[in-house]
């Protein structure tokens, strides 16, 4: 069912997430926001987070600077740009506005590689109780969104949490070790964590 973006808030989206729901435009151009139920969730197990032989080389180097919450405007709308690799996005302006509100009143956090003083690559998503709501990453230079993959489950994994939403699965998550699950194991592991009280690990 789309909603017209006006009617929204953030207190109504972060409900809209505790009962399984999700937000996306159809394209960066659909003014109205759609949400989604699948039947099939993807999802990270924190205990069984596979890092890449490769990528652990290339992060033993150090390539880039990582902070937190630093740049959540320009990660949303990194994520949201059309480019080569991007031919569009369901990230439209009313859900970067929307993001960036949950992210000043704490709900929503990013996470951002620096090669120098130039944004890198990151990711951002929602919080809450103990479970994390991935929602989209970039990366301008190799390896970047999958760093900030891995040093956002190392903060989950400190902090407490029990859950890592994917929403779905696809090649890029799969060598991390993303599994699909039914809708109703997935509605069960959603109530149990967002019973959990977590550290402030953003």
């Amino acid at each position: 069912m789309p909603t017209d973006e006006k009617k929204l808030s953030w207190d109504f989206l972060l409900n809209a997430y505790a009962n399984g729901y999700f937000p996306m435009a159809m394209n960066h151009e659909d003014e109205e926001i759609h949400w989604f139920y699948p039947e099939k969730r993807g999802i990270l197990p924190l205990d069984s987070f596979h890092v890449p032989q490769s990528l652990a080389k290339a992060m033993r180097k150090q390539p880039f600077t990582i902070t937190t919450n630093q740049a959540f405007p320009e990660v949303i709308n990194a994520c949201a740009t059309i480019n080569e690799s991007r031919k569009d996005t369901w990230i439209n302006p009313a859900i970067i506005r929307l993001y960036c509100e949950l992210w000043e009143r704490g709900y929503a956090h990013s996470v951002e590689c620096w090669k120098g003083t130039t944004l890198a690559g990151g990711l951002y998503g929602v919080a809450l109780g103990g479970a994390f709501f991935g929602e989209s990453m970039f990366s301008t230079q190799t390896n970047a969104s999958r760093i900030a993959l891995v040093h956002l489950m190392e903060l989950l994994q400190k902090g407490g949490y029990q859950l890592l939403d994917t929403q779905f699965v696809n090649d890029h998550l799969k060598q991390f070790g993303v599994v699909e699950i039914p809708r109703k194991d997935y509605l069960g592991k959603l109530r149990e964590a967002l019973g959990v009280v977590v550290e402030d690990v953003f």
